[in-house]
C-alpha cells in the first residue's frame, strides 16, 4: 500500500476551504443538521402531496403510487448533475484553486440548465410507453398523465434549482442549501391545499394540481439560491461563464455527475420494477407500497441529509491531500447510519397501523402499508451506509464505483429476489426485497468505501485540469 502523502500546509490550503480544518465531527453536524431540516421539508411535500390526493380517491393514490418511483428517478439524476458540481467544486477548493472552483460553478448551472430540457422532452415524448411497461391500467394512464406532462415541462426548472444546490454545497454552505430547499417546500405546503383539492374559491386541479405546485415551488427557489449566491464566495456571472474551458468542465462534471446520476436512479428503477411486479397482486398492495414509500422517504431523512453533506467534507479533504480526516468523517458517519437506522425501524415497526390511517381508510391498503413497514425497516441502517458511502466516493472521483455497488444491490439482489419468490409469497416477497438489497448494497459499500479511503493517489485525490 502506498503512504500517505504529506498534507498540505495551512498556507498552501484555500482560506475557502473550511471544512479542512478543525473538528470533523463538529462538521458533520453543522454541515447535516441543517439539510436535515431542508431534507424533511422537501420529503414532506411527498407526504403532503400524498395526503391531498388520496383525498381525491383510491384510484388517484394508485396513480401516485405509479408516478412516486419516476419522480424519485428523475431527482435523482438532478441530483446526479448536483453531485458533479460539488465535487468539482469542493476538490478545487481543497486544492486553492478558487478561479478553477468559480468557472466550474458558473458552467455547472448551465449544464444543469441543458440537462433539465433534455430530460424534460424525452419524458413528455415517452410517458404512456413508459408507464405502460410499468404494467398502469389503462384506467390509469389518463391520471398518470394530468400529473406527468406538467412536470415533465417543469424539468429543467427542477434540475437548475439542483445546479445551483451544487454551487452552494461544494463552497459547505449547508445552511444556506436548506434555506432553498425550505423555500420549495414551503411554497408547495401553501399551494397544495389550493391546487389540488381547491381552496379560497379556487377550484382544484385535481391530481395535476400536485404537479403546478412543484413546478412553482421549484421557480421560487431558483430565485432564492441566485440571491443567497450573491452572498456566497463563488458567484454566477457570464463573464466566469465565457472564460471557461467547455470540453474540460463537461468531462469533469460529467465524469462524477453521470454515475452519480446513475447510481441514485437506479434504486427508484428498481422500485418501478417492484411496483409493476407488485402490480399483479392488485391496486391495493401498489397503493400501501406507494404511500407506505412516502413515509419511508421521511423517516430516512437523516441518512440522506449525511449523504448530501458528506462529500463536501471528504472532497475537500481529500483535494487537500487530508484522506485521513476523509476516512475519520467515514468513520463517524457509518456508526450514526447504524444506531439511527435501527432507532427508527423500531419507531415505525410499531406504528406502521397508525400511519397507514392517516393516508387511506381502505382496509386492504392499510393492510399492505403495515405489511411493507414490517419487513422492509430492518434494512435503513444499511441503505444509510450505502447512500453516505456513495456519496463520498462520487467526492473523491470514484463514482463508477458507486454506480457498481448500486448496480449490484438492485439488479444482483433486488429484482431476482422479487422475481423468483413473488410466486410463492405474493407482496410480502417484494417487501423482503428490498429488506435483503439494503442489508447486503449496505456491507458491500463500507466495504469499498473503506479500501478507497485508504488507498489515495499520489496527489490525495484525481488529478484535474487547470480548466
Amino acid at each position: 500500500m502506498q503512504a500517505s502523502p504529506a498534507p498540505l500546509t495551512p498556507p498552501a490550503m484555500s482560506e475557502m476551504a473550511k471544512l479542512t480544518r478543525g473538528s470533523i465531527r463538529g462538521h458533520l453536524v453543522s454541515q447535516t443538521m441543517p439539510m436535515i431540516f431542508g431534507v424533511a421539508a422537501i420529503m414532506s411535500v411527498g407526504l403532503i402531496d400524498a395526503y391531498f390526493i388520496g383525498q381525491l380517491g383510491a384510484q388517484e393514490l394508485a396513480a401516485v403510487s405509479f408516478i412516486f418511483p419516476i419522480t424519485i428517478a428523475l431527482s435523482s439524476l438532478g441530483v446526479g448533475v448536483m453531485v458533479g458540481i460539488n465535487s468539482v467544486i469542493a476538490r478545487a477548493l481543497g486544492e486553492g484553486d478558487v478561479p478553477r472552483a468559480e468557472r466550474r460553478a458558473n458552467f455547472g448551472a448551465v449544464f444543469a440548465l441543458g440537462a433539465g430540457l433534455v430530460l424534460g422532452l424525452g419524458l413528455y415524448l415517452l410517458l404512456d410507453p413508459l408507464f405502460r411497461l410499468m404494467q398502469a391500467s389503462e384506467n390509469l394512464l389518463p391520471l398518470i398523465g394530468q400529473y406527468m406532462r406538467p412536470y415533465a415541462l417543469g424539468l429543467p426548472i427542477m434540475l437548475l434549482q439542483m445546479g445551483l444546490n451544487g454551487v452552494l454545497r461544494g463552497q459547505g454552505e449547508a445552511r444556506k442549501t436548506s434555506y432553498v430547499s425550505l423555500t420549495y417546500s414551503v411554497a408547495n405546503w401553501i399551494l397544495d391545499p389550493i391546487l389540488i383539492t381547491g381552496a379560497f374559491g379556487i377550484a382544484g386541479f385535481g391530481i395535476a394540481g400536485a404537479a403546478y405546485a412543484t413546478i412553482a415551488g421549484f421557480f421560487i427557489a431558483i430565485l432564492v439560491a441566485l440571491w443567497l449566491i450573491r452572498g456566497a464566495k463563488l458567484h454566477i456571472h457570464p463573464a466566469a461563464i465565457r472564460d471557461c474551458d467547455v470540453g474540460a468542465s463537461s468531462k469533469a462534471i460529467l465524469s462524477v455527475a453521470a454515475p452519480a446520476a446513475f447510481s441514485n436512479a437506479i434504486n427508484p428503477i428498481g422500485l418501478s420494477v417492484l411496483t409493476a411486479l407488485l402490480a399483479n397482486q392488485g391496486e391495493a398492495a401498489v397503493a400501501g407500497f406507494g404511500a407506505a414509500g412516502r413515509l419511508q422517504s421521511f423517516a430516512v431523512v437523516p441518512l440522506l441529509a449525511l449523504s448530501g453533506s458528506i462529500g463536501a467534507i471528504v472532497g475537500q479533504n481529500w483535494g487537500a491531500r487530508r484522506p485521513d480526516r476523509a476516512r475519520r468523517a467515514m468513520w463517524w458517519s457509518g456508526l450514526f447510519c447504524i444506531g439511527y437506522g435501527l432507532a427508527i425501524a423500531l419507531v415505525l415497526f410499531f406504528t406502521g397501523d397508525w400511519f397507514a390511517d392517516i393516508f387511506t381508510d381502505d382496509p386492504a391498503v392499510i393492510e399492505e402499508f403495515s405489511r411493507y413497514l414490517a419487513i422492509s425497516v430492518w434494512g435503513y441502517a444499511g441503505f444509510g451506509l450505502l447512500i453516505v458511502a456513495n456519496g463520498a466516493l462520487n467526492a473523491v472521483d470514484k463514482a463508477g464505483f458507486a454506480l457498481a455497488q448500486s448496480a449490484a444491490r438492485v439488479f444482483l439482489v433486488m429484482l431476482p429476489f422479487g422475481w423468483l419468490l413473488r410466486a410463492y409469497w405474493g407482496s410480502p416477497a417484494i417487501y423482503a426485497a428490498e429488506l435483503v438489497a439494503n442489508l447486503a448494497g449496505g456491507a458491500l459499500a463500507a466495504f469499498i468505501v473503506w479500501r478507497v479511503l485508504r488507498a489515495p493517489s499520489e496527489k490525495g485525490g484525481s488529478a484535474q485540469t487547470n480548466s
